[in-house]
């Protein structure tokens, strides 16, 4: 196929995908998102980079997220495997990493592990470190499992069927998790690509704080002295989410701001 070809398709798919925002880009990452492919099957191998092209244009008119088409998304240092059977990771989620790899610790759990790219980021750049990714759901564990053994790190991590602490033993020195933390009553307002994206991983189908109020009524039953959590949360959440661990008789909370200076992570000690 000619540069100039390859323009013309560009060209007109932008046109299309303006809809979206930046139409060029978006139908730059498309292209190259149909050209040979390290993580999707290929199992239509013998359909055309145009054709295939054209078909992930109409997913993302269809408001399909990006990362899903190209069946990845780069994170921290790293690059994961995503589907719609894990929640999508986003930027600002670095900051839970970058909290986490501040602190002391050998052994470290994630709640709601989903694509363990929280877990394994961490354990990446903690070579000492183990830990033990707990997920509900098990297609969500496939997808971790996957990414850790890209990552050689399978050696250094068990993976957990259950919710929250169930069935689970300590001490641990850390706890992290970013829960679902959006409220029922917001969910519809919500963009349209998280629609694709596992509800049960966004929405607790309450107010958006019933996850944290279990962490912070059980967490320090399976801490080790000195032990910590960090949560991701959300950007109005700050203040009621800090109080709870506080009035769980935690130490040394504190609430950091992500790389745009929104609230995104309460940090506490085990008291």
């Amino acid at each position: 196929m000619t540069a100039s070809r390859i323009d013309a398709i560009l060209a007109a798919a932008a046109q299309r995908l303006n809809a979206l925002g930046d139409g060029r880009r978006e139908a730059r990452q498309l292209w190259e998102a149909a050209g040979p492919r390290r993580f999707l099957d290929h199992a239509d191998d013998h359909v055309s980079r145009e054709d295939r092209f054209e078909d992930f244009v109409k997913l993302r008119l269809a408001r399909v997220p990006m990362s899903h088409i190209r069946g990845y998304r780069d994170f921290w240092k790293h690059r994961f495997v995503v589907t719609s059977d894990v929640l999508d990771p986003r930027p600002d989620t670095e900051t839970l990493v970058d909290a986490a790899l501040k602190v002391p610790f050998e052994t470290v759990w994630d709640l709601g592990t989903g694509s363990g790219c929280i877990l394994l980021s961490v354990l990446a750049d903690r070579p000492s470190a183990t830990g033990v990714g707990i997920d509900v759901s098990g297609k969500a564990l496939a997808v971790a499992k996957i990414n850790a053994d890209a990552l050689s790190l399978t050696d250094r991590v068990v993976w957990h069927q259950g919710d929250l602490f169930a069935q689970m033993t300590g001490p641990v020195d850390l706890i992290v998790s970013n829960p679902p933390y959006i409220a029922a009553d917001e969910m519809p307002g919500l963009a349209p690509e998280l629609s694709h994206e596992p509800r049960v991983a966004l929405t607790d189908e309450a107010d958006g704080l019933s996850f944290y109020r279990r962490i912070a009524a059980q967490a320090a039953a399976y801490l080790a002295p000195q032990g910590r959590v960090l949560v991701e949360i959300g950007s109005t959440q700050g203040p009621t989410v800090a109080s709870l661990f506080r009035d769980a008789g935690f130490t040394q909370v504190a609430i950091l701001p992500d790389f745009d200076g929104r609230d995104r992570v309460v940090q506490a000690k085990r008291g």
